[in-house]
């Protein structure tokens, strides 16, 4: 091997410690180490890592517990892909031949994952999405806090108030309802302090959303972003997407962007008998984004809901109705997110983007022509961004 030779350095992190191995092209390992993730420990990986000028790191799970070292990479001037867990997993299972998981055997397989795949997903530092994520991620669990605490309110009132509350209870009704109550016993005394202390909580969670939202929808607008002009698509869906997709030019078309979301169904024929069965993978969070802008255009005089309705009419069942709506939708997302990618970053001679990112998804409203089934078959995939190969 020659002293510049590029490596393939794969990593498996955990919150307190790492364990890389080191790989190089035609797969020899060339180093193996286990380090802490305190200052001292990063230092001692950054150190060990610095006698392979030319590399490259592949860690497991940049988007999740990978990564706060990978953010430290980067900020350390470092190149960093992304490994998919269930990539890393699969090469685990051909790799070893048996399931047996390690730190040894998992920065194995991330490495081999490294040198073998090309087209990995670059981690970059984007500070716009950064705080996007931060404001999402906060709002979403504000919502989880609002609805839990309701969910426990209306349990008390239904043991203090004969027959409960409505089911869309703010916390002023709930106050009032509350001054109306005068138990005699102690326990109804105790419950009512409690369900006071619930209301004064709600209060305050529904101030904190209130500003979440102000501060989310500002760092939207500032994006420039055509997500929030879509029918049922709002503040917060949109910054997830925007957080769940980063770059939109990773999926070669929409076919593969409504398999990643899990709208694309699954081919499962059989001889003349051609079937399909719902998706039970892709990323939960997007297909609930699509889940809520389709519930929300059907509720409202929309494209989408005349599209539900002519599906209906043609025989399909309300479900399969539902799942061809949201498919139509993927597109359309799909569609608008290419659109902000061509105005703020791909904008070429003449406004007009390359030809490897060409879409056929389709247009602004679901009645376009598109297709409702998955990919036929395998497609040529182009990456747009590749794994440099060691040499």
């Amino acid at each position: 091997m020659g002293e510049h030779s590029r490596v393939v350095i794969g990593m498996d992190p955990h919150k307190r410690s790492v364990t890389v191995e080191v790989m190089v092209a035609d797969e020899t390992i060339v180093g193996h180490g286990r380090f802490g993730t305190d200052v001292a420990g990063f230092a001692q990986l950054v150190g060990f890592a610095a006698q392979w000028p030319d590399r490259v790191w592949a860690i497991e799970g940049c988007e999740g517990i990978g990564r706060h070292v990978a953010q430290r990479l980067l900020a350390a001037g470092e190149q960093v892909v992304d490994v998919p867990a269930k990539l890393s997993a699969r090469m685990r299972m051909f790799a070893t031949g048996q399931g047996r998981k390690t730190d040894d055997t998992d920065a194995h397989s991330i490495a081999l994952v490294g040198v073998r795949i090309a087209g990995l997903h670059p981690v970059v530092a984007d500070e716009q999405l950064d705080m996007l994520r931060l404001l999402v991620d906060r709002r979403r669990r504000l919502g989880e806090d609002h609805t839990r605490m309701t969910c426990q309110l209306h349990q008390l009132l239904l043991e203090l108030v004969p027959g409960g509350a409505k089911k869309n209870l703010s916390a002023a009704q709930a106050r009032k309802i509350l001054a109306g109550v005068r138990p005699s016993d102690e326990v109804g005394k105790l419950r009512k302090r409690v369900a006071l202390e619930l209301v004064v909580d709600l209060e305050r969670i529904y101030l904190r959303k209130k500003q979440a939202n102000k501060e989310l929808v500002a760092l939207l607008k500032s994006t420039r972003t055509g997500l929030l002009d879509l029918h049922g698509i709002g503040p917060s869906g949109a910054a997830r997407l925007l957080v769940e997709v980063g770059d939109v030019t990773r999926f070669p078309n929409r076919g593969h962007f409504a398999s990643w979301t899990g709208t694309a169904p699954i081919d499962v024929s059989s001889g003349d008998k051609q079937h399909h069965r719902l998706s039970r993978g892709g990323n939960r969070q997007i297909n609930r984004v699509l889940h809520i802008m389709a519930v929300v255009q059907l509720r409202n005089p929309t494209e989408g809901r005349a599209y539900y309705d002519r599906k209906v009419a043609a025989g399909k069942s309300p479900n399969e109705a539902m799942r061809c709506l949201k498919r139509r939708l993927s597109d359309i997302v799909y569609r608008a997110m290419l659109d902000d990618y061509v105005a703020t970053r791909a904008t070429g001679p003449g406004g007009h983007r390359g030809a490897s990112l060409q879409s056929s998804a389709a247009g602004s409203h679901p009645h376009t022509s598109t297709s409702d089934q998955s990919l036929p078959g395998p497609v040529t995939r182009k990456p747009t961004t590749r794994l440099p190969k060691a040499s």
